[in-house]
């Protein structure tokens, strides 16, 4: 009977921190306007806005980084935006949005994001193939909302070029909407270049 009481408490506790340490998300991509959506699309232009909630946002500051993926290994590691040491980047409610640019053409992917009074540098970093082969993609699927849990890094966006089938087809969806951890998409779907980008609340 001890046994099956601590059991009890011990899935309380769990289910406890587990709460506490969960933030929900939801996205809003693009334009609302179908013609500059048109301009966006032809431009290989993707903007995406992330909102955030949940109580264990409150005095927390996020770091944003970009992973870049070469036949399956990591091979580099970049800052886009770190308010880590800034109070004025302490998060002061249990909501927050950010907005995230990024556009691929002439072989650069170019990037930023924009936040609550600030935006970041425009970083450039060069890509591997035809940059029309790139594309942004969340990790939503069918999902109107995500979890994340606070104070660990995750990916929530992937610049990929298609995974391709032997009967000449390809598919970017199939990829993103896979259970294949994103450090594993350019292993297990044969992508020889990609990146990921990742958030972290601390």
């Amino acid at each position: 009977m001890k046994f099956k009481t601590f059991l009890f408490l011990l899935t309380l506790v769990a289910n406890f921190t587990f709460a506490q340490n969960n933030i929900k998300v939801t996205s809003n991509y693009g334009s609302e306007n179908k013609d500059i959506q048109n301009l966006i699309d032809f431009e290989n232009i993707y903007i995406e806005q992330l909102n955030f909630e949940g109580k264990d946002l409150i005095g927390k500051q996020y770091s944003i980084n970009l992973q870049e993926f070469k036949n399956g290994k990591l091979i580099s590691k970049s800052v886009l935006f770190d308010g880590e040491g800034n109070d004025y980047f302490k998060i002061k409610s249990e909501k927050e949005s950010l907005k995230f640019l990024f556009k691929m053409t002439d072989g650069k992917l170019k990037t930023y994001i924009r936040g609550s009074g600030f935006g970041s540098k425009k970083s450039y970093f060069n890509l591997k193939d035809d940059s029309d082969q790139y594309a942004l993609k969340d990790f939503f699927g069918n999902k109107k909302e995500l979890n994340l849990v606070a104070n660990q890094e995750t990916a929530v966006f992937a610049i990929i070029t298609p995974t391709k089938h032997d009967d000449g087809s390809s598919s970017y969806c199939e990829v993103v909407q896979s259970d294949i951890k994103p450090e594993n998409l350019g292993t297990h779907f044969k992508i020889p270049h990609y990146f990921l980008v990742t958030l972290q609340f601390k």
